[in-house]
Formats: C-alpha cells, sequence, structure tokens
C-alpha cells in the first residue's frame, strides 16, 4: 500500500509543542479547564486515559468539545486507541467526521510498523474526501512503545507525509523491554548510565532526518516537579523539541525547559543578522567574520537558526540588535 500524498509545504507541520497537555476525552471539566492552560498542545485521550465502557460516549464528548471550546493557539490532537484493539476504525472516523475542521492530529499510539501508519493516512484520506474537507491536513503524531517500534521507527518516519511528530512512551516501553523499574521516566536501579539514551536518541535521529518533531513521553510523579524538571532537562538537552504534562504544575517548567534563555535567543538572533551583513556586499562578501570575540561562519548560522526558531515559536522578543560597525 502506498500513503496518500497530500501537496509539500501545504501544512505547517512544525507546530510549538513544548508543553504536550494529557486530557481524559471522558472527563467533560478536565476538557473545560484545558482550554485555559498555556500548554503548547492539548491531546484528548481516547487510550489509556478512557476506561473501556467510556470510550463510545468519549467520542461524542471529544467532538463537541473541538467544535465548541475555545483551543485558540493550541495544536488539537485526538490520541485514538491502537489497531490491536476493536475501537480504532471508530475513534478515527467519529472524532474526524465530527470535527474534522477543528483537529490538528491524529496521535496513533504503540505503532509498531510503517503499515499502521499508511492504514491511518489512507483512513483520514477517505473521511476527508467523504466529508469535502481538506486532503492532507490532518497530521499523524506516531508513538513509539516497545522494542518493534523502535527497529522500525526510521520507516515509520517516512511512511506518510502526515506525520509530524515521533513521540517516546515510556511506561508501555519499559514494560515491552522488562526494565526493572516501576518509576516512569527514572533510571532503573542499578544502571550506572542513562538507560533512555539510546532510545531517545534514535527516536530523535528518525525525526531529524525527516524535518520532524522530537517529543519526549510523561512523567508520573505528577506533584514531583523536580523530578519533571530533570527528566525534561535531558530530552531537551539532546534537542527535543518537548514533552507531554498530564498535570497542570507541570506546564510552566515545561514550556521553560524546552524555550531557550533570553541570552541564548539574543545571541542566536545577532549572529543571523552579523552572519547576513558580513556575506552582503556591504560586509564585505565574507565567508567567516567576528562577532565580539567570536568567530562565526555558515555553521554557526546553522545553529543560530535552531535557536531562534524555538525562540520565536515560543513567542520570545530579543532584547538586542546588530549594529554594523562603521565604515
Amino acid at each position: 500500500m502506498t500513503p496518500s500524498q497530500p501537496q509539500p509545504g501545504a501544512v505547517n507541520r512544525l507546530r510549538p509543542r513544548r508543553s504536550c497537555l494529557a486530557v481524559p476525552g471522558s472527563n467533560p471539566r478536565f476538557l473545560e479547564k484545558a482550554q485555559g492552560l498555556p500548554a503548547d498542545q492539548v491531546f484528548l485521550d481516547l487510550e489509556d486515559a478512557c476506561a473501556p465502557l467510556a470510550k463510545p460516549e468519549a467520542r461524542h464528548t471529544i467532538v463537541k468539545f473541538l467544535n465548541e471550546g475555545d483551543w485558540t493557539g493550541k495544536t488539537r490532537v485526538v490520541r485514538v486507541n491502537d489497531w490491536t484493539t476493536e475501537w480504532t476504525y471508530r475513534d478515527v472516523v467519529t472524532v474526524v467526521e465530527g470535527a474534522g475542521p477543528n483537529l490538528d492530529c491524529i496521535m496513533l499510539p504503540k505503532v509498531q510498523d510503517a503499515q499502521q501508519v499508511v492504514a491511518l493516512d489512507l483512513l483520514l484520506t477517505q473521511i476527508e474526501k467523504t466529508m469535502g474537507f481538506e486532503v492532507g491536513k490532518i497530521g499523524i503524531e506516531a508513538q513509539i512503545e516497545n522494542a518493534q517500534g523502535l527497529n522500525n521507527v526510521n520507516e515509520i518516519a517516512t511512511a506518510s507525509q502526515r506525520v509530524e511528530t515521533i513521540i517516546f512512551g515510556p511506561a508501555d516501553f519499559m514494560a515491552s523491554i522488562n526494565m526493572k523499574s516501576l518509576v516512569v521516566g527514572e533510571q532503573p536501579p542499578g544502571y550506572p548510565a542513562d538507560a533512555y539514551h539510546y532510545i531517545l536518541m534514535k527516536i530523535l535521529m528518525a525525526a531529524r532526518a525527516n524535518n520532524l518533531q522530537a517529543i519526549d513521553g510523561p512523567y508520573l510523579q505528577i506533584k514531583n516537579v523536580d523530578g519533571y524538571r530533570e527528566v525534561a532537562k535531558r530530552a531537551a538537552a539532546l534537542g527535543f523539541d518537548g514533552k507531554w504534562v498530564l498535570h497542570p504544575g507541570q506546564v510552566e517548567a515545561s514550556n521553560e525547559i524546552f524555550s531557550p534563555s533570553q541570552e541564548d535567543y539574543d545571541h542566536a538572533e545577532l549572529i543571523l543578522d552579523a552572519y547576513d551583513y558580513y556575506t552582503s556586499e556591504a560586509g564585505g562578501k565574507k565567508g567567516s567574520a567576528m562577532l565580539g570575540d567570536e568567530m562565526i561562519d555558515e555553521a554557526s548560522r546553522k545553529m543560530a537558526l535552531v535557536i531562534s526558531g524555538k525562540g520565536r515559536a515560543a513567542g520570545m522578543r530579543r532584547t538586542s540588535t546588530f549594529e554594523a560597525p562603521e565604515a
């Protein structure tokens, strides 16, 4: 099978996702509250956060809140159940037919191979064509939660042009590899290094090789904000774009950690301005130049673009400006 091919560039796939708030789709009170929280993304959950008997009604509750709620400034996502269950197709059909124009992405959990992404792509295309929606507008977030999914992550990342993010699902992953720990996201006892480094880096490489975002999963000790910060800093240091939040108290920490500092943001913008100037006719058409005590070149520009992009996406304002040297 071949996935549908939406027009390249038709949809902005690189949305702000510093904080990705999980909200049970069966809880109207939480769905109401989530609209007022400063999370970049909110995903309304039909999977683990919904009991089996609550799933059918939760679909309609989600449709109602997507259509009638105020989600301004937020990426709107619904996590459906995985393809091994009996609920997935009805999750997708009910939610997308009912609220497709007010939905940005479908999150698919426990993705094990590319064909599962292709199947979701094809189903979304059928619904969009049937309903007269824009074909290809709704993105896919693929959640990696076991060894097979990790082994196939590169193929999963390229399975559809709809794919926007690769997400690490630590709880199910830890269980799938028999990791000796009951604290999701924390290091297992007896291992002297970072037990998650390989997993996170493999997800990150698959994402970056395909211009996708990489998102870290949840930290379940929701009242331990310091613990959340430490785990989030690990993912941010590697280059991840954001992390799940399960409680309003984690939102501010996630937004802060996955944003550049004001100093780094200002410096990145200065590098970009300076490089533009020095490579121009007026600046002497130089391939490299000095910015204060620092030499900058094309590699510096590429690094600065990453930091400036994160800062701009976070709504940061620069506090300094580049001044060209006097002739």
